[in-house]
């Protein structure tokens, strides 16, 4: 049976995330699961919607983040992997970002890709809509698992929205996407925009509506984002915020988008809501988080331009 308004998050291969701070005159050390799909699926529980996180652990490590995925406000679908799940250590004592050690995560084998694909298709055919995150390193989880799993659930009538670069966008987009969120960062390096203007970012989000987006939001920083929502396109601005930490804030944007979508509102309703969530993530130290009423204050004056190129 289908929920009218459940998301389905696939993060197949979470990080346990250490980070050590120092706010006052001593250390604190802060341990969470992490990663893209973490931060968007955490983002939605924050805003109303009922979400199913599929992923899949294994190790020490594995056995860490399960038990920590027990305490988010989460439903987690959690599949045991044969090999060991990834992590990362940072120092923020500063005040900045130091990595002191990062390990993505060993490649998901054939067995580990079955039992996830068999997992995240079945929550997702119970779900109003689909998000397809990342890895933390492209070569962990094959691309053509996002091909299959998107041309899958379009065809059992499930929207798909996905936050991919390089080779998993390409898979995802030949499955279809119902709505694809991208950094102006991401088009640049891939050699799908040819600059950092107004023009050239949106004849790249032309062309991702052409390969099979239905509608594109391309982030841009502290700049307006473009928003190509029915063959219109759209500056979206918000009065700045001050910055805690950046990190996190696509994938509130992208958070923001799928929740709205998965109640049924508009495409600018939910360019709105993304932008609220990215902007208000950014004020946080934790990633993907966020308070529900500040976000619906931060929508309203969320403005959406006209662009015309």
């Amino acid at each position: 049976m289908v929920d009218d308004e459940k998301i389905l998050v696939f993060a197949p291969v979470p990080q346990l995330t250490v980070t050590v701070e120092e706010p006052g005159e001593m250390p604190e050390l802060h341990v969470h699961p992490g990663g893209q799909g973490i931060w968007q699926a955490r983002m939605c529980a924050a805003l109303g919607a009922s979400v199913t996180l599929c992923a899949a652990v294994g190790g020490e490590i594995g056995r860490v983040i399960a038990g920590l995925l027990e305490q988010e406000n989460l439903r987690v679908r959690a599949v045991t992997r044969d090999t060991g799940s990834g992590w990362y250590v940072h120092d923020r004592r500063d005040g900045g970002r130091t990595e002191v050690a990062e390990y993505p995560g060993a490649p998901l084998g054939r067995h580990d890709l079955d039992e996830l694909y068999t997992a995240a298709l079945a929550e997702g055919l119970r779900a109003r809509l689909a998000v397809l995150s990342g890895a933390a390193a492209p070569g962990v989880v094959r691309p053509d698992v996002y091909r299959r799993l998107a041309t899958d659930l379009n065809n059992h009538g499930v929207q798909v929205v996905a936050d991919l670069t390089g080779d998993h966008l390409n898979a995802v987009l030949q499955g279809g996407v119902a709505f694809l969120k991208i950094s102006h960062e991401e088009l640049i390096d891939s050699g799908r925009a040819a600059g950092y203007d107004d023009d050239a970012l949106l004849d790249a989000a032309r062309q991702l509506r052409a390969d099979g987006a239905a509608a594109v939001l391309i982030s841009r920083a502290e700049r307006p984002s473009i928003a190509l929502l029915d063959d219109k396109a759209y500056l979206v601005r918000l009065p700045p915020l001050q910055t805690v930490d950046h990190r996190g804030a696509g994938d509130s944007m992208t958070a923001g988008v799928a929740t709205v979508l998965a109640r049924g509102g508009d495409l600018r309703e939910a360019v709105r809501t993304g932008a609220a969530a990215g902007a208000l993530n950014v004020t946080r130290h934790g990633l993907g988080t966020g308070h529900r009423d500040a976000i619906a204050e931060l929508t309203t004056r969320v403005e959406l331009t006209r662009l015309t190129a």
